[in-house]
């Protein structure tokens, strides 16, 4: 397995430590295969995230959303002691997957269908920092503030 050393980068930014942590954390979570994910845009600001999970019940999921930090983690629970395989290809293994959403990006729903979780995300942009239309006057005569007078 190849790993990449980022002790360069932190020594070499000032102020960017935020985002060479995200390289650093994301190089980490492409190492560990399992489970499987896909990640799909299904809007201009809609997102899924669906997750191999076969064998787990949803009582062995947990999904939490922390400082943008979604977490995805499946705890199975031991049940093998009087089961005997001859072959063990299903993993059914303890995993933690972690997503980093960026700003405004809220999980709206969470399903299980199939083996498959599905996690929705949207983003939710404040009315503030929404593009609003500026409407342009074409009068010659500059509106009256209330209470002024016409000249």
């Amino acid at each position: 397995m190849r790993t990449i050393d980022f002790s360069p980068l932190y020594r070499s930014v000032v102020g960017f430590d935020r985002l060479a942590s995200l390289l650093e954390t994301a190089s980490a979570d492409a190492a560990a295969g399992y489970p499987p994910y896909n990640i799909e845009r299904t809007d201009e600001n809609a997102y899924r995230v669906e997750i191999a999970v076969a064998g787990f019940r949803p009582e062995e999921l947990n999904i939490e959303v922390k400082e943008n930090l979604l977490t995805v983690q499946g705890r199975k629970t031991a049940n093998d002691d009087q089961r005997r395989f001859l072959h063990r290809g299903l993993a059914e293994r303890n995993f933690e997957r972690r997503f980093q959403l960026a700003d405004y990006v809220v999980v709206t729903e969470a399903k299980l269908a199939d083996g498959l979780l599905s996690i929705s995300l949207k983003r939710e942009l404040p009315e503030a920092l929404k593009p609003r239309r500026i409407e342009i006057s074409t009068s010659a005569q500059p509106e009256l503030i209330e209470g002024e007078k016409a000249a």
